[in-house]
């Protein structure tokens, strides 16, 4: 079972980067001419390959999915597959996961309506060998005529909308739609021109970047943000030091330096090219997370269930580990490759390796806290964020070595290993613990399913740290703990700090804003009971439907682009809209219409769109829909991102991106104010 939890693990956070997805598909259409048509999708699996069925148990790995836009044409039953699938037992999931191997061909029969019909057929799924999981996406379109004069209405209404693409004639329906913003249950789409996506107003959709260069004061966003990894990584490194696992390394490895060199600059040279060396590893890593993702499929894989559950288990089982339930370890033969190379190399080259040792035999440790914070990297949209976690990382894990090989009379003042370093780690695996929900948080946001409410969240941190403060007196002794026999200064101020937070949380049941978690806690609209009423929430959550009610009351529109699992979102609702000025004047100033980017909420219909850079994209919710509007009109695809607007969509003001600057958001709703009440 360890091995292949071990496998899991390293599938999420260390997939190579020379990982493809091995499959090659082809496509054909048979009996064109005629009533029944018939596709077919025949996917070639290389060796050592897999993919899942189309219907592979829930709880498993992904499985296909086949999607098709069709025009004069319906579909005949359910695609079926020409040869059974291997139905295997898999004991990371803990389920029985249906795959093919070799060669499958997937037919789907149709039946024309129309003279001339059009299909494309879009497969997405995942494939996997024995080294990890890749996803897989294929597209085909297909056209062909049929002995058909004309189709009946039974047969017109037959076509089932929620595949189809959103016809030409869309526009005429929306035309012939209510306006009236009281009488449709479900925000109306927008129509479908010869470039993509539009609004009701054509302009509400039109590109305005150029429009906000104008009034940008250059956002240091993105600088903010890899700051923040930075710091983040660091810190993370700081604390694998003080972990059992690289403590006790530090003084045996810069005294083997002190001892293989007889000059002092030689082995300080020596345990900086072992320092840099470890920050090489760690910082290619973090290059492999960045190659695999890229910027415009961060946010969509951060806001998905299957990656928030999954980090979600992976989070608890880090927690588990770091408690004593079980020990996270390499194969001890890739230890044992290391050593050899050690031995076998020379000069600085061996140095590389040693350090490539010390990663390995260290993972049980920092496993857990670099899984941590990939994760947290990669739920950024910033392409190079793992990059930068791991440098900052690998920076605080290097430099003590460095700095005891220059100052080796240090070394005696060192701490001694001893239980205090076991203690360490069973804290760490409390904030896993803690930190897992925020990640089960987020999926349940974004899909709606209201099983981790505010209160909820609330309760089960006040659990946590409450147990955290009585395992550091001393009353909780978990596996590898030593009996306490006193407690030390140190260990009774961080329990009261912990038992502290526990109290602090608990208005939070009754609705108290708890600024200070407004990042982590889901918001306080998911609260059953509230005693708090200085929240504030938008009127609209749709772009047109906003446009429209701003037009009827006469205000600019405050356009907030948000996400359920964006941490960033909450700390600006927190820190700034709570401020009385700046609340009054969003309630009373401004229709704020506020647009969740990771909503999977699906749409009436699926929007075929263009990207800037000409290739089609296929809109399924309301989180693409609004993802793609931040995109193609104001050229952002970070969250938060507020823009003032017009009854005509343009920019008012520049766009404010996360700043807990409540002066500066003062400043920014006034300004849109000011230039609304001129362009009158």
């Amino acid at each position: 079972m360890k091995k292949h939890l071990l496998t899991l693990i390293l599938h999420l956070v260390m997939l190579s980067i020379w990982a493809q997805d091995g499959v090659s598909w082809s496509f054909r259409l048979v009996n064109d001419n005629t009533l029944n048509p018939v596709l077919e999708a025949t996917a070639k699996i290389e060796s050592g390959y897999h993919i899942f069925s189309l219907d592979n148990p829930a709880g498993g790995s992904n499985p296909l999915e086949f999607h098709f836009d069709l025009k004069g044409c319906k579909l005949d039953g359910k695609s079926t597959a020409n040869k059974p699938y291997i139905k295997e037992y898999d004991e990371i999931f803990e389920v029985d996961q249906h795959f093919y191997t070799g060669s499958v061909t997937f037919t789907q029969r149709l039946k024309a309506v129309d003279p001339s019909y059009s299909v494309t057929w879009e497969i997405k799924g995942q494939s996997c060998n024995d080294t990890g999981c890749m996803p897989i996406f294929a597209s085909h379109s297909f056209s062909g005529k049929a002995p058909v004069t004309s189709p009946s209405k039974e047969e017109d209404k037959s076509i089932p909308s929620e595949e189809a693409t959103v016809s030409e004639d869309r526009s005429q329906l929306l035309a012939e739609a209510t306006d009236s913003l009281q009488s449709a249950e479900d925000p109306l789409l927008p129509s479908v021109n010869s470039s993509g996506i539009s609004g009701d107003d054509l302009s509400w959709w039109e590109n305005v970047e150029a429009e906000l260069k104008v009034f940008s004061d250059n956002p240091n966003q993105q600088t903010r943000s890899l700051l923040y990894i930075f710091i983040a990584g660091f810190i993370g490194g700081l604390i694998a030091l003080v972990t059992p696992c690289v403590w006790p390394m530090i003084p045996m490895t810069v005294s083997f330096f002190l001892k293989q060199n007889k000059t002092k600059r030689k082995s300080v040279m020596t345990a900086a090219v072992y320092g840099l060396s470890i920050i090489v590893i760690y910082v290619g890593l973090g290059l492999i997370v960045t190659a695999l993702f890229g910027a415009s499929a961060l946010n969509e894989l951060a806001t998905s269930a299957g990656f928030n559950i999954a980090f979600f288990v992976l989070l608890v089982i880090f927690a588990i580990s770091f408690m004593g339930g079980f020990e996270l370890t390499l194969p001890s033969s890739w230890t044992n490759k290391m050593d050899s190379k050690v031995d076998s190399t020379t000069g600085y080259l061996s140095i590389f390796f040693m350090a490539f040792t010390l990663c390995l035999v260290s993972f049980s440790c920092t496993g857990p806290i670099i899984g941590t914070l990939l994760v947290e990297a990669a739920a950024t949209s910033n392409f190079i964020s793992p990059a930068i976690g791991m440098f900052g990382f690998a920076l605080a894990l290097a430099l003590p070595f460095s700095i005891f090989a220059m100052f080796p009379t240090v070394l005696k003042s060192m701490p001694k290993s001893g239980g205090w370093m076991n203690t360490v780690k069973v804290v760490l695996g409390f904030l896993e613990l803690a930190l897992a929900l925020k990640f089960l948080s987020v999926a349940d946001l974004a899909y709606g399913w209201r099983i981790l409410d505010r209160e909820v969240f609330i309760s089960l941190w006040i659990v946590i740290f409450a147990l955290l403060g009585l395992y550091l007196l001393g009353k909780i002794r978990l596996p590898h703990d030593d009996e306490v026999e006193k407690i030390g200064v140190t260990r009774f101020m961080l329990a009261c700090i912990s038992l502290a937070f526990a109290v602090y949380m608990l208005p939070g049941l009754w609705g108290a804003p708890l600024k200070s978690i407004s990042a982590f806690s889901p918001p306080l609209s998911t609260q059953d009971f509230s005693l708090y009423d200085g929240e504030v929430t938008a009127q609209v959550d749709d772009f047109e439907e906003g446009m429209k009610l701003a037009a009827k009351v006469d205000k600019p529109v405050l356009l907030d682009f948000s996400g359920y699992g964006c941490v960033n979102c909450r700390k600006m609702e927190a820190a700034v809209w709570t401020d009385s000025q700046v609340k009054n004047s969003i309630d009373n100033d401004f229709v704020l219409v506020t647009l969740m980017v990771d909503d999977k909420k699906p749409l009436p219909e699926p929007i075929k769109v263009k990207e800037k850079d000409g290739t089609e994209r296929t809109l399924r919710t309301y989180g693409d829909k609004w993802s793609y509007l931040q995109r193609s009109k104001f050229g952002a695809n970070a969250q938060p991102f507020h823009v003032i607007v017009d009854k005509d969509a343009r920019p008012l003001a520049p766009a404010f991106v996360y700043k807990e600057d409540i002066p500066a958001y003062r400043s920014f709703l006034r300004q849109g104010i000011d230039r609304y009440k001129e362009s009158k």
